[in-house]
């Protein structure tokens, strides 16, 4: 069995990666540790437990006890945690957060599976994808890995409420989000910086560089992402608009092609609905022709794709077991 301990385990990251472990057929767990909850039963922090399991949270951290370690931490919390705290070399770190996404002064890999999958499975150190990435990324991938994206490309993405956390918020509160609609970090969000990353490492080699508007210099082909917040607690559905004269067909024919052998990414004829996905770790991708103007669509569910079901995916992916194993989970029609 896979011994795991989760850090940050009280909120919505950390509630459903407990509710995927509890079924995972060769990991269990050691230990859930958050100190504001230190003591109290995981089913009274996170109810739709409540039946499943009699675990409590601690403010112990047994890493000696433990082959991996979940980070569930907010954004910039992860290295400051490692700077304070000695974690032995041999326990594996998956982190949810951003702090290890961008290449740097590290040894985290970017822990994307349709690209990364041989990579990870070597690594002892991974940066989960943020959510937004994800969707983003499995949508324009083989299209930046074909050339296609030679001038800027429109994104727009919606996301459910579960991906500002559990902490309420002015922008979160119930009140306020229900039949609501609110665009937030017009070209500025913080997962740009992954996402053409990974574009650039795909794009065949003399091919325009893809960048963000963050950064200083707008040479080459821009990535112009619009995020909304929407009405709804679970999911991300994104839209990408890229400039091509390649055919549909060609393009749909590589597409299912790189995706032939994901273990959760599919490509669709159909149009997509975000209910295809909710409550699973699948991305759905699909794509459509106007002229010169691809159109792809790609929806995940935010808290799993796009945060700990990718994360349980890379953990089975590291410990060379099934990659699938625990993320048997099938979406509703209603």
């Amino acid at each position: 069995m896979i011994r795991v301990g989760i850090l940050g385990a009280a909120g919505y990251t950390g509630g459903e990666l407990i509710r995927l472990l509890l079924n995972h057929p060769k990991a269990e767990i050691v230990f859930a540790n958050s100190e504001s909850n230190a003591g109290n039963l995981v089913s009274d922090v996170h109810e739709g437990l409540i039946g499943d399991t009699d675990l409590r949270f601690t403010d112990q951290m047994p890493f000696d006890d433990v082959d991996v370690i979940f980070f569930c931490f907010g954004h910039g919390k992860s290295e400051a945690f490692l700077k304070e705290h000695d974690v032995p070399a041999r326990v594996k770190i998956i982190d949810l957060a951003q702090d290890f996404r961008i290449k740097g002064d590290h040894d985290y890999l970017y822990g994307l599976p349709e690209t990364h999958k041989a990579a990870i499975a070597e690594a002892q150190h991974v940066a989960n994808p943020g959510c937004f990435a994800t969707a983003i990324q499995l949508g324009l991938i083989p299209a930046a890995q074909m050339g296609l994206i030679n001038d800027d490309v429109a994104v727009n993405g919606i996301t459910g409420s579960t991906g500002a956390g559990q902490k309420p918020g002015a922008t979160t509160h119930f009140s306020w989000r229900n039949n609501n609609f609110s665009v937030y970090k017009l070209f500025t969000h913080q997962h740009l910086h992954e996402i053409c990353q990974s574009l650039n490492e795909v794009k065949p080699e003399g091919n325009v560089h893809i960048t963000s508007p963050l950064e200083d210099n707008q040479e080459g082909a821009s990535i112009e992402f619009i995020p909304y917040r929407g009405d709804f607690a679970r999911g991300i559905f994104i839209t990408e608009v890229i400039k091509t004269d390649r055919p549909i067909d060609e393009i749909v024919a590589y597409y299912k092609d790189f995706y032939n052998d994901a273990a959760f990414t599919h490509y669709s004829d159909k149009a997509l609905d975000l209910k295809q996905v909710v409550n699973t770790n699948k991305c759905l991708v699909h794509c459509d022709k106007f002229g010169n103007k691809l159109v792809v669509t790609s929806i995940i569910d935010n808290l799993l794709k796009g945060a700990v079901g990718q994360a349980v995916q890379n953990m089975n992916i590291m410990f060379g077991i099934d990659e699938k194993a625990g993320l048997n989970l099938k979406a509703s029609a209603f």
